[in-house]
């Protein structure tokens, strides 16, 4: 919290970003004094807008006497208008999204009604595992010299390897191998499969060490298998609604990273990058992590599925976004999907 913000300039900050968010013109002092609850000369607000200006948290873009929020000053309004939205949204509203079997038409329809529902560029990615963790493995035998290897992992993200023998193996030797792989390895990490560990299982297993090692092959890279996120977009041409997104290069580069989707897989990526990002997530300007929507904001909100499957949703838009109402949608949104799917499972 800025120690040098009074609650007075609280206020005026307040009162200049929701009338930029309302008008996109420039706020002067004239127009924070019609504020009733204010109750302030514009002299007084002029002094008081000056001092904000020097903080960093408005700035003046012509040489009229207008101002608009600098990233600084967005930021604290998300910060604050966060915390409020953690009190106020107790019950969710329904939003009527077709219940179906298939999980693509469920996401296109979602992404194609968060678009409608906030006049913004709207994006939705398809749910990915993302905890890692081995389930079971399963070896059984294909022919006198061949075994097939089942590994699965959260997400039933499954791989199938034929391992070639030298010599065959009966069945108590390959039941006995499955119990040694099951007991030892479900539930881990491919970080917590150590070299101990490995060697360990390799000297339990004796001749059949081969088998093992490369059976542990496979379970790492199973483990680590990540395929590019599948995106659903909708609204990209919404930022044409807006003067400072429309002129030609801005746009065509937003258009273009809509149409590639590279660029939305990166943001997906860095959205999912760590545990701390489960909740919402605001990107303001320069804090997105996308080159091409340096002058937008952005706001993610990842939805659980259950067995560590995450996704994520994301709404691009002027930095004079309705924030109020996109962390209301995304909200929403989130526990809808959370609750659509756990349904289905």
């Amino acid at each position: 919290m800025d120690e040098r913000l009074s609650e007075r300039k609280r206020k005026i900050l307040h009162a200049i970003i929701q009338n930029y968010l309302e008008s996109g013109e420039p706020v002067g002092s004239r127009t924070i004094s019609k504020y009733t609850d204010l109750n302030l000369s514009s002299a007084t607000i002029r002094n008081e807008m000056s001092d904000l200006e020097e903080l960093g948290y408005i700035v003046q873009p012509h040489t009229s006497a207008g101002r608009i929020p600098s990233d600084k000053g967005y930021r604290l309004y998300v910060d604050e208008l966060m915390r409020e939205k953690e009190d106020e949204i107790s019950e969710i509203r329904e939003l009527m999204i077709e219940r179906t079997d298939k999980m693509e038409k469920v996401l296109k329809q979602v992404v194609k009604v968060l678009a409608s529902n906030t006049n913004y560029a709207t994006l939705i990615s398809a749910p990915q595992c993302t905890s890692n963790r081995l389930k079971f493995i399963q070896l059984s035998r294909v022919s006198d010299l061949q075994l097939l290897a089942v590994v699965v992992a959260e997400g039933n993200l499954i791989r199938n390897k034929i391992i070639e023998l030298e010599e065959r193996m009966d069945d108590e030797t390959i039941l006995k191998l499955n119990l040694l792989l099951n007991t030892n390895l479900n539930g881990l990490q491919i970080a917590e499969i150590n070299l101990g560990l490995i060697a360990r299982l390799k000297e339990q297993a004796g001749i059949h060490s081969g088998v093992v090692a490369t059976v542990l092959d496979e379970v790492a890279m199973t483990i680590q298998l990540e395929e590019e996120p599948e995106i659903y977009t909708s609204g990209a041409t919404n930022i044409f609604k807006y003067p400072e997104l429309s002129d030609s290069t801005r746009a065509s580069e937003l258009i273009s990273a809509f149409e590639e989707k590279q660029q939305l897989v990166e943001l997906v990526k860095d959205t999912m990058g760590t545990d701390e990002n489960t909740g919402i997530q605001v990107y303001i300007g320069n804090e997105t992590p996308i080159q091409t929507m340096k002058d937008c904001s952005v706001v993610t909100a990842t939805y659980q599925l259950g067995n560590g499957l995450q996704g994520t949703i994301g709404i691009i838009g002027p930095k004079r976004m309705d924030y109020e109402n996109v962390v209301d949608s995304l909200k929403t949104l989130k526990t809808q999907l959370d609750n659509i799917f756990k349904k289905k499972t």
